[in-house]
Parts: structure tokens; sequence; C-alpha cells
């Protein structure tokens, strides 16, 4: 069947050839590992069960994640070892499974989580590019939405991620986000079991899209949304070309941005400290637990 997965609408059949993705219709995965750099209620203290699928169908010339992303590098793995690796990591003690740009893997993942049945929360951890018809045939699979809202210019999009059609789509399925998981849930030990956060990175030179953005998640998404408003902006990828992303954020634009989400009267705010922006916290894809 030819893939329309999610807005590019290659219409390629991926069994043959790739589409913008680069992916087989296959799984491919760079790591699976317990990860501790996530939003405190995602990370807790045993860690979240991260599951780095390969490709993306964004083109972000910044992407920290770019020799998966971009390059391609992973393993092709069948259905049942990516069950096989969901078992692993809740019997190593992680919170929830932590599916990291699953977007061109939608629905055979929809296929596996219905045969599955996690016994955990299973996080939907997207660039946030997605389909509404596709996020539909999630619904009542998906625990926790872990979404990016990157852009709302649609020039800068183009720009830096090569979808012109980003804010159209993203603006769409966080709604349809909202409505499967309309209020967040979190156990005894503070870890969310349903939900949704709303991650932004802040890039340099581009505060003011930022405070459009925390103006549209209010206004659309409600101000009780819980926001992660992120610092940890590294220049990685292809940033030859753009000056203006050839350094990480100040402090000056975080606080600018940080002050507009307080005045906006956000009431679930998560902030990143300035050591975020570190190349230590970008996990090695060796492979690890593939």
């Amino acid at each position: 069947m030819n893939c329309n997965i999610c807005p590019r609408k290659c219409n390629v059949d991926r069994s043959t050839e790739k589409g913008m993705c680069g992916m087989p219709d296959t799984f491919v995965v760079a790591r699976a590992s317990k990860h501790f750099w996530e939003e405190p209620p995602i990370s807790g203290t045993r860690g979240s069960g991260t599951v780095f699928f390969s490709g993306c169908n964004l083109g972000c010339v910044y992407c920290q994640n770019y020799e998966i992303s971009h390059g391609g590098k992973g393993k092709e793995i069948s259905d049942s070892r990516l069950m096989e690796i969901f078992d692993e990591l809740i019997a190593s003690g992680v919170h929830n499974i932590n599916l990291v740009n699953p977007t061109h893997y939608a629905l055979r993942l929809k296929k596996v989580l219905e045969d599955y049945k996690s016994s955990v929360p299973v996080v939907y951890n997207s660039s946030g590019y997605e389909r509404v018809s596709t996020l539909k045939a999630l619904s009542g699979l998906i625990d926790i939405y872990l979404p990016d809202l990157k852009y709302i210019k649609d020039e800068r999009a183009e720009k830096y991620s090569n979808a012109p059609d980003y804010f159209n789509c993203a603006s769409a399925s966080l709604i349809e986000m909202k409505k499967q998981c309309p209020e967040n849930v979190y156990n005894s030990e503070g870890i969310m079991q349903r939900g949704l956060i709303v991650r932004h990175l802040i890039l340099p030179k581009n505060t003011n899209q930022s405070i459009d953005i925390l103006s549209w998640i209010k206004n659309n998404l409600g101000e009780d949304t819980t926001v992660s408003l992120m610092s940890q902006y590294t220049p990685f990828g292809k940033v030859e070309e753009y000056k203006e992303l050839q350094r990480k954020i100040t402090a000056r634009e975080y606080e600018k941005v940080l002050t507009a989400a307080e005045n906006m009267g956000f009431k679930n705010l998560f902030l990143q400290d300035f050591d975020s922006s570190d190349e230590k916290f970008i996990p090695d894809f060796d492979f690890t637990g593939i």
C-alpha cells in the first residue's frame, strides 16, 4: 500500500522505494534505552523507555539527531522484535515506552500496539508534523502526546525544515491530541499516565515567533496546557548557510520568552537550565538495546 501517513503524502510503496522520510515500511531503530533527560513526569526516577526510530518526515537543518533522522543510521527490525524491546525496557523498570520520532511508522505502530497492550503508558514523541486522520487512527492506543510546536511562520518552516505547511498541519494535530488526552493524569509518584505536553525549542533570533506560538497555545489549547520551553538549541546538522543558527540562544532571549509565557498566565511550565544546550545530552546512536 502506498504511504500517505504524514503531510508529505509521498504516495510511494515503501516496500520498494522511499519517500521523504527515507525509510522502508519496516521499522528501522537506532537505539532503545532508559533516558533521563525528558521532562520530570516522563523521565521520573527510573527513566523513560525511549525507542529512537530512524528517518524523519521533516528536514530540519539543525537537527541534533541528524545522523539517524537524515543519515538513516539504524537497524531494521521486525514487529515482534520491537515488542520484545518493549518488554525488555519495561523489565528494566522504566516508567513508560517513549516512541521517539514515530510519525512515519504510525500506522505500523497502530498494529503493534493493538497486539501488544503495554503495561506502562505509551508516549508519542513527535515533531508535531502529523495528519489528523493518522492521529485519529491511533486514538485509544497513545496515553501521552509529547509533540513539538516548532514554527508559526510558514517562511521559517520552509527555510529551516522544508515544510511550509508545518503550522497548518501541526496546529490541527495538536488540537486532535488535546481532544484525545484532554487532561493530564499523574500517579502517586508524580509520573504522567495520560496527557499532553507541548514542547517548543527556542531558536536564535526567533523570540517573536516563540511568543506568537505561546499565544496560539493559550488561545487554542488553553492556559492550563503543559508547555515545555526548551533552551537546548545547539548548532548541529547543516547550519552553515544560516548565520542566525550558528550560535546558541542567549539568556536574554530565553528570559524574554519565559516572561511572555508567565504574563500570558500559563500555569504549567517546564523550563531548562542553560547547561542543557550541550552535546553530552545527545545519546549515542550505537544500536544499544536493538
